[in-house]
C-alpha cells in the first residue's frame, strides 16, 4: 500500500511536460521582448545623443566651407584689383609730356605709397621734369600684359610688361620694352605701389 501512495505522490509532484514547455516558451518570449525593448531603448538613446553632435559637425562643415569661399573670393578680388592698379599706375608714372610733366607726374605720385612716393617725387623734381622741359621729351607707356605673382587682402606683387615710346624734340620716336616687378600695399582701401623693380 505504501508503495502505491509513493507513486501517487510522485506523479502529482511531477509537473506536466506541456506546462513546463509553455512556461519556458513564455520566459523566452518575455526575454526576447525585453531584449527588443532594450535594443530599441539603446538605439533611441544613441540617436538622441548623436543628433546634436551631427548637427554641430554639419554646422562646422558649412562654416568652414563658407570661410573657404570667402577667402577664395577675397583672393580673386585682390588679384583682379592689384593687377589693374599695377597696370594703370605703371602707365601713369611712366607717361608725360614736356609742357605738363610736373602736373602729370605729380598726379601719378598719388598712386604711390611711402617711402617710394618720396623717392619718385625727388627723381621727378631733380631729373625727369628738368630734362623733359629742356629737351622736349615726351613718353607714352602702355601695358600689354600683367600677371599676379601673389596677392592677399593687403599686399600684392604683380609682374608688369611695359612698352614705352619716347620722343625727344623732333627726333623719331624710339620704343623700348621692359618688365617690372610691382609691389603694392592696400592703404585706406586703395592699392598703392610700394616698390617698382625692373627685372
Amino acid at each position: 500500500m505504501s508503495g502505491d501512495n509513493d507513486s501517487v505522490v510522485e506523479e502529482t509532484d511531477l509537473p506536466d511536460v506541456e506546462d513546463t514547455e509553455e512556461t519556458v516558451a513564455d520566459d523566452d518570449a518575455a526575454d526576447e521582448a525585453l531584449t527588443e525593448q532594450g535594443a530599441r531603448f539603446s538605439w533611441t538613446r544613441l540617436l538622441v545623443a548623436a543628433i546634436p553632435a551631427l548637427a554641430l559637425i554639419l554646422a562646422l562643415g558649412v562654416g568652414y566651407l563658407k570661410w573657404l569661399d570667402g577667402t577664395a573670393r577675397e583672393s580673386r578680388a585682390a588679384v583682379d584689383q592689384s593687377v589693374r592698379a599695377a597696370s594703370d599706375s605703371t602707365v601713369a608714372i611712366l607717361s608725360y609730356k614736356p609742357e605738363t610733366v610736373e602736373q602729370d607726374l605729380k598726379a601719378a605720385a598719388d598712386r604711390l605709397a611711402e617711402p617710394f612716393r618720396q623717392q619718385y617725387t625727388q627723381l621727378v623734381h631733380d631729373v625727369v621734369a628738368p630734362g623733359a622741359k629742356q629737351q622736349h621729351i615726351s613718353a607714352v607707356a602702355t601695358v600689354p600684359a600683367a600677371a599676379s605673382v601673389s596677392a592677399t587682402g593687403k599686399h600684392a606683387v604683380v609682374l608688369v610688361f611695359v612698352d614705352q615710346t619716347t620722343t625727344i624734340g623732333n627726333d623719331a620716336p624710339t620704343q623700348s620694352t621692359s618688365s617690372v616687378r610691382v609691389t603694392l600695399d592696400k592703404v585706406a582701401g586703395r592699392w598703392l605701389i610700394s616698390q617698382f623693380d625692373p627685372v
